[in-house]
């Protein structure tokens, strides 16, 4: 009678070559806790049930599956097959197009182990979350995938533009990056036709492909796009520079300042929030607020709203509520 083969080991050899292309056969009998002899069995017996495995020689061989080999259907662990659902479902209102979130969703459950399954549905049915400020609007995918690659790949691509004015405009895009911000999608990259490194939501380029001259500038030494698309939006939210100094700790503000909103730096009197504010009055409430003493080091028209602001809250505490 032939050998009985250990199945589970052939199959976790299977899962090793697929997470590690190149693998030694030392490596993978360590891994599997086999001789080496016993893993160029293994492959054999892959290569019986139809699986390409290839073995290379010598100082820097490995075993390697194809390219662009995949075994139908997708296999996932337990706890694989959850990360991936607790993962949509938690990206699901961040700018992840909801259909094709809903259909991976669907498809996944139907192969989960029934326990597991039960326990997904249960957490749909009890899940709750805090939307993203404003109404977030998915990308197409296709064109987020593509600037990705291009990033990646450091090429130059030609994309059509709307603005939030309605304008559609052209121009050659050198991408750096993609960050997600408050549910949208945001790729910065340097502008051919500002000559500057800019940010563009994703979910407004109508259109993309290679541009004539394929070739990117790199990005700046050290440069970060979320930290530019920090910037950018600082700009946006208001024309006015604030900075106040709050007399608290750096833990208390962390708790009711999101990190977009402004810049924390801890100093020796306190914590310096600083900020950009299109109106006073608001601000001015927004730092009422926060709860805890503050001096305002600019502007001067802040100090007044602040006092303004004072005055009515005064006048409120002063009435009696008798008609």
């Amino acid at each position: 009678m032939p050998k009985e083969r250990p199945t589970a080991r052939v199959l976790a050899m299977l899962e090793l070559l697929q997470d590690r292309p190149g693998i030694s056969g030392a490596d993978l009998a360590q891994r599997l806790g086999v001789g080496e002899r016993t893993v160029r069995r293994y492959a054999a017996h892959l290569a019986d049930l139809g699986i390409p495995v290839t073995a290379e020689r010598g100082r820097y061989g490995g075993y390697w599956l194809p390219p662009a080999f995949r075994l139908p259907p997708l296999a996932l662990t337990d706890g694989e097959a959850a990360a991936v659902v607790l993962g949509l479902l938690a990206g699901s209102p961040h700018g992840l197009p909801g259909s094709a979130t809903e259909s991976a969703l669907a498809k996944i459950s139907r192969v989960l182990p029934e326990s597991v399954a039960d326990q997904v549905t249960a957490l749909r049915d009890t899940f709750a979350r805090t939307l993203p400020d404003g109404q977030a609007t998915a990308p197409d995918f296709r064109i987020a995938l593509g600037l990705a690659t291009a990033a990646r790949d450091r090429r130059r691509v030609r994309i059509t533009y709307q603005s939030w004015r309605g304008e559609t405009s052209a121009r050659d895009l050198d991408p750096y990056g993609l960050v997600l911000h408050g549910g949208r999608w945001y790729v910065t990259g340097l502008d051919s036709l500002r000559a500057a490194i800019r940010v563009f939501r994703v979910d407004r380029v109508r259109s993309l492909e290679p541009a004539e001259d394929p070739r990117a500038d790199p990005p700046p030494p050290g440069y970060d796009p979320a930290a530019q698309l920090t910037e950018a939006l600082g700009e946006v939210a208001g024309r006015h520079r604030v900075r106040v100094l709050l007399h608290t700790t750096l833990d208390q503000v962390t708790r009711r300042v999101p990190p977009a909103a402004a810049t924390l730096v801890q100093t020796s009197g306190g914590v310096l929030l600083e900020t950009r504010a299109e109106r006073f009055d608001t601000m001015a409430g927004y730092l009422a607020g926060l709860g805890c003493p503050l001096t305002v080091q600019e502007p001067a028209e802040l100090r007044e709203a602040l006092a303004e602001l004072s005055d009515r809250l005064a006048s409120c505490a002063a009435r009696t509520g008798e008609p």
